[in-house]
Parts: structure tokens; C-alpha cells; sequence
């Protein structure tokens, strides 16, 4: 598989820092940090754009929150500014590595999203009597940040977007109150010694919850010749 290279200068172009602004400012043009953002927005932008060239940038502080549908989620939301930076980055990395899904993965893709995902799922139930239901005990806050970092770079080879990468998986507080929990083969020390947990409210942890699991994906449908097989995140789906 051929890896992504040398897109850093598209990532950190003036022209896609004002695409991302303006796709991060949707739904938010009331908020008082969106606001001040815009109100200096070609010198913040231009800040931006030196601190990521120079290897400056760093991630803010993140505002966390609870949210309870079905069951409690903590979330959380990113400074505006950063927000800016992970649209940036998806507005070049996410086109050309989405393409490399399978095509019955259904979550926050463009064409696909829980309706495709239903209708893919009762066709398969018209030609299959039996389905495993499947899905991952604490998903985001038990993925593997190494796993995720040698994932990421089978598939980039871009030094300047692996590093900003890295910076936003091992930059946020901890994913969840619970996220020390213990694998087999894991002792005491494991939780200090390999950092597990993505955030949910984050662009880029969207991406990483596809990417994650991508490679199993494709060990199903290709190695196993699984006949029927659809993802939504964790939920898994195979017939």
C-alpha cells in the first residue's frame, strides 16, 4: 500500500486554514472565542500558520463535559483555534485514506451514516438467517495510542502530519474516568506505560475510530471472506 506523503504544505496553506476556520465556525458564529477568532482573523490565522511551519503549535487546553443519552459520555471540546487545526489537517489526509475503507464502514463518512448503514443491514438480513452482533467495551477511551501512531504510519509517511498527529492523540486529558482498565496480559503499570484513550468531541477522533479498526476490516472481508459484514464505529456486524 502506498503511503501519503509531502502534504504538509497543503495542510498548513494559508488557503485551507481559512477553509477549516470556516468549517470549524459552523453552528458556533455566537460563541464568544469564535468571535474573537474572527474578529482578528488573517493575523490569528497567519499565527497559525507559523506555529505549525515552525513546529510551535501546540494543543490547548481541552473544556470537558458530561453528556447522558443512553449512558454518560464524557466529552470533549477542544479551543476553537485547535478545531481549526484538525479540519486543516482532515481537509487533506482524510480524502485519499477514506478511500481506503471498505466500503460498508458507515460512520461519519461522506455517503454513508446510520440510514446507508440500516438499509445495508436489513438487505443483508434478507439473504442471511444469522448475524453475530459485536461491539467494543469502551471503545475510544481503550484504544491503544501506540497501536494508533503505527497505524497512522503504515499509512503516512509525512514526518510534519505524523508529528502533528501524535501531538493531538497524546495531547488531551484523559478520555475517561474509567480509562485504566486492565486487558489479559496487562500488570499495574501498563496504564503508566502506554496511553490508551481518544476524546470524543474531537474532528480527528472520528477519523482515528474508523482508521483503528480498518485493518481487521479488511482481515475479515478479504482473509476471511466474511460474505456479509458492516461496521458503525464499534458495533460490528458480521453474517
Amino acid at each position: 500500500m502506498k503511503r501519503l506523503g509531502w502534504v504538509w504544505d497543503s495542510v498548513t496553506a494559508f488557503d485551507n486554514l481559512l477553509l477549516a476556520y470556516r468549517k470549524a465556525r459552523r453552528g458556533k458564529r455566537g460563541r464568544e472565542e469564535v468571535a474573537r477568532f474572527a474578529c482578528e482573523l488573517e493575523p490569528e490565522l497567519l499565527r497559525l500558520q507559523t506555529e505549525l511551519r515552525e513546529g510551535r503549535y501546540r494543543p490547548g487546553q481541552y473544556r470537558q463535559f458530561t453528556i447522558y443519552e443512553r449512558k454518560p459520555r464524557l466529552i470533549s471540546a477542544a479551543p476553537f483555534r485547535d478545531r481549526v487545526v484538525h479540519h486543516a489537517l482532515m481537509n487533506i489526509i482524510e480524502p485519499p485514506l477514506d478511500r481506503r475503507f471498505i466500503d460498508d464502514c458507515y460512520a461519519c463518512r461522506k455517503g454513508k451514516g446510520v440510514h446507508a448503514a440500516v438499509n445495508r443491514y436489513q438487505a443483508y438480513a434478507q439473504r442471511y438467517a444469522y448475524v453475530l452482533k459485536l461491539d467494543i467495551r469502551q471503545y475510544f477511551p481503550s484504544i491503544d495510542h501506540r497501536l494508533l501512531k503505527e497505524t497512522l504510519l503504515r499509512r503516512i509517511k509525512d514526518p510534519d502530519v505524523l508529528a502533528l498527529l501524535g501531538a493531538i492523540i497524546d495531547g488531551g486529558p484523559p478520555a475517561s474516568p474509567e480509562g485504566d482498565f486492565l486487558f489479559p496480559g496487562d500488570d499495574l503499570f501498563t496504564p503508566l506505560e502506554r496511553r490508551r484513550g481518544i476524546l470524543i468531541g474531537n474532528l480527528t477522533s472520528q477519523f482515528f475510530a474508523n482508521l483503528y479498526l480498518d485493518d481487521f476490516d479488511h482481515w475479515l472481508k478479504e482473509s476471511l471472506r466474511t460474505p456479509a459484514y458492516l461496521r458503525y464505529v464499534d458495533d460490528l456486524y458480521p453474517g
